[in-house]
């Protein structure tokens, strides 16, 4: 069996009530047994970035030829279902895997959707607008974070660049409660486009998961501090910079590897912020 190289829109955009995630959230959430969890699923930005962004010539049905305010109304709306659907079941912390913001970061592919007649930032405001309404429309208890990715596949990456492309409309802007943010390596820039965040949590990611070797402790920590000239100290986490197996072929690591980086993170976090 081959991995399909793209999506395609077949019919109008809504909510599935019987989606597999909704199984494997209740799964997840017994096995937790009252344990405190966080699910994770595609972004809303995903669906149109890839169907509408990446091409050159967006194939879209009827109903949105000629009309992508209206598929944007109807991903928002899925979303708000989704959202309702996950948290009646018991979901508090949802997070949005999102490549779309990993992707405007990179010079390269902003000139190409540029050359293909797309208004990268006109799009990257009309997703904030989007992921503000899922905020706005969620419980008050119910926290939605985004992941921003740059790739995650066997070790490898996607997208290249820092956050300043994309800093002031999203990180000013985006309501959601909390950004995690790869930090791992150079290809993420510097801490300055932190300058526009406001009030929401950032989770700096500078622990890799794509490679089994601990980081330097001190290096870390000097880091963390090194974050807090743009986002005071309580407002920041730590974390790895991105999943240990975010596609089945996972990264080139160990379980035991994987537990030890998990455990360096967490000595780190509580010698900076505390038990």
């Amino acid at each position: 069996m081959h991995r399909p190289v793209t999506l395609r829109i077949e019919n109008k955009v809504e909510w599935n009530p019987e989606h597999p995630f909704l199984e494997h959230f209740t799964r997840l959430h017994k096995e937790a047994n009252g344990y405190p969890i966080k699910f994770t699923i595609p972004s809303p930005s995903m669906l149109h970035l890839i169907t509408c962004v990446r091409t050159a010539n967006p194939q879209l049905i009827d109903r949105y030829k000629n009309n992508q305010e209206l598929l944007f109304q109807d991903i928002t709306q899925t979303y708000l279902d989704a959202v309702k659907a996950f948290y009646d079941l018991g979901c508090r912390q949802l997070q949005l895997d999102d490549t779309s913001w990993g992707e405007f970061c990179s010079e390269e592919k902003r000139a190409l959707y540029t050359s293909q007649g797309v208004d990268v930032d006109a799009v990257a405001k009309r997703y904030v607008e989007v992921l503000n309404a899922i905020r706005q429309a969620a419980p008050a208890d119910m926290a939605i974070t985004m992941h921003i990715c740059r790739g995650n596949f066997r070790s490898t990456w996607f997208s290249s660049g820092g956050y300043e492309p994309i800093a002031e409309i999203l990180f000013s802007n985006c309501h959601v409660d909390g950004f995690y943010l790869e930090y791992d390596s150079d290809r993420a820039g510097d801490f300055k486009p932190l300058r526009f965040i406001k009030n929401q949590q950032v989770v700096l990611g500078l622990v890799t998961s794509k490679s089994g070797t601990l980081e330097n402790r001190d290096d870390i920590i000097a880091r963390i501090k090194e974050a807090t000239q743009f986002v005071d100290i309580n407002q920041l986490c730590l974390s790895p910079q991105c999943g240990f197996a975010s596609t089945e072929e996972g990264n080139i690591l160990s379980e035991e590897e994987q537990w030890q980086k998990l455990a360096f993170i967490r000595d780190i976090a509580e010698e900076v912020w505390g038990k």
